[in-house]
């Protein structure tokens, strides 16, 4: 690897992993993770157990916007002063109160902490334009076990293999096709689909689906996009990852989306998830 390229060198990765973790994951490649997080959504879409439940909810259906800004915020609210300080403990809480109406096993939650670590990890080796540091991935790990704990899970997996290795055994064993598998993608990729200008929101739904992948594509009953539509995908963010090689380090932060549409005012914290459980839960003003 050039000497030139920028690395995060923390003193320590076990007790520095949140400033490790927010300057991989939330700055140097902001934008990847994004668009990482959307795809593990995508996977939780696939496991019928669970798409039942979203499914039933109805969120994703009539409020899919919503939905997603919901999960976005509740992932900065976690991340903007780590999930043990004050603020990210209250949005695990409100977190856990929106999931306490449902029966989600403990396996269930360690599969969508797994996605949250895992597929990152995946996309960046596949589409970043420099490789993660060992560092780096210890502390998504650390990380996203500190919220795991705090949500009450039990007998997480302690490195990356060992998330690696449950996430594919677990979607091995659970992925398959059901009609709510297949309405919940269509929803989200309706609301992806509208962030592009109204003509090419044809062209961008059909890039989606093609990022998703075949075993991905089967299990949630998309079609399978043409093979110059999955090509131009994987050109384009090869080709992304590329340029950004090329620039000036100081340049090549590229962080997520910071407005959501759902708040263009900016959020309490009770306001977030959905309309059953506005302002069960207290919350204070962040901007948008």
């Amino acid at each position: 690897m050039p000497a030139r390229l920028s690395l995060t060198e923390p003193s320590s990765p076990d007790r520095d992993y949140l400033r490790t973790f927010r300057h991989a994951f939330g700055e140097t490649f902001g934008w990847e993770t994004h668009r990482a997080h959307e795809l593990a959504i995508f996977h939780t879409f696939a496991v019928p157990g669970i798409s039942k439940i979203l499914d039933q909810t109805g969120e994703f259906a009539g409020r899919g916007q919503k939905r997603y800004d919901d999960t976005v915020a509740l992932l900065r609210e976690i991340s903007s002063d780590g999930p043990a300080s004050p603020r990210g403990r209250a949005a695990i809480r409100r977190m856990n109160w929106i999931h306490r109406p449902y029966a989600i096993s403990n396996d269930d939650l360690i599969y969508v902490l797994a996605t949250f670590i895992v597929i990152p990890v995946r996309w960046v080796e596949r589409y970043g334009w420099r490789d993660l540091t060992a560092d780096e991935i210890r502390a998504t790990v650390h990380y996203y076990r500190t919220v795991g704990r705090l949500m009450g899970i039990r007998q997480m997996p302690a490195t990356y293999p060992e998330f690696a290795g449950y996430l594919d055994a677990y979607e091995a064993d659970h992925h398959s096709f059901t009609e709510a598998n297949r309405r919940l993608a269509v929803s989200l990729i309706e609301v992806i689909g509208a962030w592009a200008p109204r003509p090419a929101r044809p062209l961008a739904r059909r890039c989606v689906v093609a990022a998703l992948g075949p075993p991905l594509r089967r299990a949630l009953g998309l079609p399978e996009p043409s093979g110059l539509v999955r090509a131009g995908v994987h050109a384009a963010l090869l080709s992304r990852a590329a340029f950004i090689r090329l620039i000036p380090p100081l340049r090549r932060a590229r962080p997520g989306p910071r407005r959501l549409r759902s708040y263009p005012h900016g959020y309490e914290l009770s306001e977030v998830g959905p309309a059953w459980a506005a302002g069960r839960s207290p919350g204070r003003q962040y901007p948008p």
